[in-house]
Order: structure tokens, then sequence, then C-alpha cells
């Protein structure tokens, strides 16, 4: 055995954002969202489903994306195979005594498991 863990055993990252494989192009989320956000204010997060677009065919498909604030979910898209894109819109609302956060997207592809995107924002007064 190599010692490499299988694509279903976990959560994906990339090894080197800055170098990513093209299963990492493919597959790690690409998230959409201002880098400062008014605390109680609407904004928009667009998540894409690889720096390359991921296919939609009925072999080989994104069948949910989740954004997470922290552990909290947000919002679950679930997607059908030839019939959607990869990629959603949400509108959020960050709100309280924290003033930074990070927003999570988790997605997972019926061939390749679960992959992961993170990106913190500022909430300001």
């Amino acid at each position: 055995m190599s010692g490499e863990k299988g694509l279903f055993c976990g959560i994906n990252q990339p090894k080197d954002a800055s170098n990513l494989s093209e299963m990492e192009k493919k597959h790690v989320p690409v998230i959409e969202c201002p880098d400062r956000v008014k605390s109680g204010e609407p904004f928009k997060v667009t998540v894409k489903v690889g720096s390359i677009l991921h296919v939609s065919e009925e072999g080989h498909h994104i069948q949910w994306i989740d954004v997470k604030s922290g552990d909290n979910l947000y919002a679950r898209i679930e997607l059908t195979p030839v019939l959607s894109k990869p990629e959603a819109t949400v509108t959020l609302v960050k709100a309280g005594k924290h003033r930074t956060g990070t927003i999570r997207v988790v997605e997972r592809c019926n061939l390749h498991g679960l992959w992961e995107a993170k990106k913190d924002i500022v909430v300001e007064d």
C-alpha cells in the first residue's frame, strides 16, 4: 500500500493551493464573495465547483454543494446531472459579536468524494 488516503476517506483539500493538480482544478470549490461585509447586511456568495468547470453527466457529476459559516450550515444546493451546472449563488447575512468569519464550501462528486474550500471574511459594524 502507498500510504495515501483514498478520495472517499474524509474531505479532500488541495495539497498546494498555488499549484493545483488537474483533479484539484476540477473539484476544489471556488468561492466568490466580498472580503469585508457589514454586520446585518445581506451579501452574495457565489460558488463554482472547480477553476475548470466540473462536468455534469449521468456517470460523473456533483451531487450537492454545502455553504457553511464555520460549522453552521447556511445552504445546501442539490444538483441533478445533465440538467444542472455545478455552481450556485446564495445570499447570506453575518451578524453578532464575531468580527471575522470563515465561509466554508463542501461539495460531493459522485466519483471523487468530498472537496472543501474556505474563505475568511471580516464583519464590520
